[in-house]
């Protein structure tokens, strides 16, 4: 019996005798499972393979996080360099370092 006859066997059984705890906890049980697997199924992961689907989407997603701090970090380096360069060349000028080169 799978998932959804079990959840229709349950709801008959309420509709016959009326309703126990222990029957609406199952009937609660039942279509949740069934309704984590449709999603599952309609996500495209109800397969074999997807447990090295998510894998793999867990790699690239760690690769582009990490991609994306070293960018992240190279941009801030590189602007530090700009600034300070800016810098010294402001200093340069204001001490007049300039006219000791032409």
């Amino acid at each position: 019996m799978n998932r959804e006859d079990m959840l229709a066997a349950l709801m008959a059984q309420a509709q016959a005798g009326g309703t126990d705890l222990v029957t609406l906890r199952a009937i609660v049980e039942e279509a949740s499972e069934v309704g984590a697997r449709r999603a599952v199924e309609k996500l495209g992961l109800g397969d074999d393979d997807a447990q090295e689907d998510l894998d793999e989407l867990r790699d690239l997603l760690g690769a582009w996080r990490t991609a994306k701090a070293s960018a992240w970090k190279a941009a801030v380096d590189w602007i530090v360099k700009v600034i300070g360069a800016l810098l010294l060349i402001g200093i340069a000028v204001r001490l007049g370092v300039t006219e000791l080169v032409r």
